[in-house]
């Protein structure tokens, strides 16, 4: 069988060709591309082969997953949305919820993972939505904001702190995952009109008034600790940002890379000026640094490294710095070449200062690896 990975990137770029300039312009990705990528398991190919995925291991889909990010990251947005879905499935569903809902998520139906709300972004123990549980179904009122491809999703995971039957208060420290069809009665779904950048990602807030699913829905069927619950699920999320972010660094160096080669300012090639020679250098330095830290988390998930979290958070809020930073660069070289909107570096300057926010903002990551080094040294 051909190599999956080089499959998969090979003929991505090709299903993208030029297109995603006019998406970002549109502020929407074509769905039965999106269904095509899903129905072959390629929106979330970490996911077993068993399960109709392609087994990718860590390094593997980050690899596909900086290939994806360095030609649109609107659809590499839709990759982690879908892959954060399966992930969460995966490590939290019974065996009969992963035989069930992982193979649709393989074979074509789109997914959004909902935990961010207007009164609880970061402080996700602040979360309002409530699952309470009425027999054999649940029941869900509350509000997620800017859940990426909800506006594609046919399937949502959702998360909420759960109450049983007889115990209004909630379980104390209890949330669940719940996967909730995007059809359902009481679900609404608003599109965010016009989102800074990934403008093609399908952003969107969603409310849900009184949505009732059945309790097998309910991932692993019972409440989990809150931190666990959503620490586990956003650590896929983060990998993904990061390696995306790797790919936005690497689609800057080459535009700005290839502009400085044929671009003539005095006679002489622009690159060969040497404060614009400085940029291509910073910019390399940065692509190489976000690599080999993407790298290493990939290493420590494969081998179940218990640095595994911390690796993680050290890639993201690399990466995502490295991007913001680097696509300005990149903005810079280009000058007014680059600074026509949806320009492959106008979109990077949009999209990576979005890498710095979403999965845990800058200041979250720092704040977590703080304390990773204040526990160390305790």
């Amino acid at each position: 069988m051909t190599d999956p990975l080089s499959f998969a990137t090979t003929e991505v770029t090709g299903l993208i060709a030029d297109d995603a300039e006019e998406w970002d312009r549109t502020g929407l990705l074509p769905v039965d591309l999106l269904r095509k990528l899903g129905s072959d398991g390629r929106l979330c190919a970490q996911v077993p082969v068993g399960y109709g995925g392609w087994g990718l291991n860590s390094a593997s889909n980050g690899a596909y997953t900086a290939h994806v990010g360095g030609l649109c990251s609107s659809l590499r947005s839709v990759m982690t949305s879908q892959g954060m879905a399966a992930w969460t499935v995966e490590r939290f569903g019974t065996a009969e919820q992963r035989s069930v809902f992982l193979p649709l998520l393989t074979g074509g139906e789109l997914a959004a993972v909902g935990f961010s709300e207007r009164g609880a972004g970061s402080d996700l123990a602040a979360m309002s939505t409530r699952v309470r549980r009425e027999g054999d179904t649940v029941v869900l009122d509350g509000h997620k904001v800017w859940v990426t491809a909800a506006h594609y999703a046919d399937l949502l995971v959702l998360f909420g702190m759960f109450e049983e039957e007889g115990d209004p208060e909630g379980q104390e420290g209890g949330a669940v995952a719940v996967v909730v069809p995007s059809a359902t009665r009481g679900v609404g779904v608003e599109r965010v009109p016009e989102p800074l950048g990934c403008r093609a990602a399908g952003h969107a807030h969603i409310s849900l008034d009184e949505v009732r699913v059945p309790l097998t829905h309910v991932l692993g069927g019972t409440a989990l600790p809150l931190p666990l619950l959503v620490t586990t699920a956003l650590a896929y999320g983060r990998m993904s940002v990061a390696w995306g972010s790797v790919g936005i660094l690497r689609g800057c160096l080459t535009a700005a890379a290839r502009h400085a080669a044929a671009r003539e300012q005095f006679g002489v090639p622009l690159g060969e000026h040497q404060l614009v020679a400085r940029h291509l250098a910073e910019l390399l330095v940065a692509e190489q640094t976000a690599t080999r830290v993407c790298e290493h988390a990939a290493r420590c998930w494969d081998e179940g490294s218990p640095d595994q979290v911390m690796a993680t958070v050290l890639a993201k809020h690399i990466s995502a710095g490295n991007a913001a930073r680097g696509a300005a660069t990149a903005v810079q070289v280009l000058a007014s070449a680059g600074a026509a909107d949806s320009h492959l570096v106008a979109r990077a300057y949009r999209d990576a200062k979005l890498m710095e926010i979403i999965e845990g903002s800058n200041e979250i990551c720092q704040l977590m690896l703080a304390r990773h080094v204040l526990g160390s040294a305790a």
